[in-house]
């Protein structure tokens, strides 16, 4: 099956952020697809390099990098909301690219299941 995810919450606000990425381990782990991951709202802060949690704490931003990078997950962040919260190319981690809504709504079109995530 291949899944189409949207995160709406910061990596440290709510729980939507971990359960989204443990969701697409759990489906990764299984043999799905995860199609996209779109960064809409709040969610748009998964995806700044200038994240430093305490050592001892999981570091979310940096979860998405490696799941990009180890199973090619395309990982989208809206332009407009990254934009009202002062994150552009320049601050992004390894494996976030920038986009507009199509690539949420072409998500919707491409994957058998779009599940959101907060918000």
């Amino acid at each position: 099956m291949k899944f189409g995810l949207m995160v709406g919450e910061g990596p440290y606000t709510h729980q939507a952020a971990d359960s989204a990425w443990q969701f697409a381990r759990a489906a990764l782990d299984k043999g799905h697809e995860i199609q996209r991951v779109f960064f809409y709202h709040d969610g748009v802060n998964n995806a700044t390099k200038l994240t430093e949690p305490p050592q001892d704490d999981r570091h979310i931003v940096n979860r998405w990098s490696a799941l990009a990078a180890e199973h090619k997950v395309d990982l989208v962040v809206c332009v407009a909301a990254a934009l009202r919260r002062g994150i552009t190319d320049a601050v992004l981690a390894p494996g976030f690219r920038i986009s507009g809504l199509g690539q949420l709504v072409d998500s919707g079109i491409k994957a058998d299941r779009l599940i959101t995530f907060g918000d």
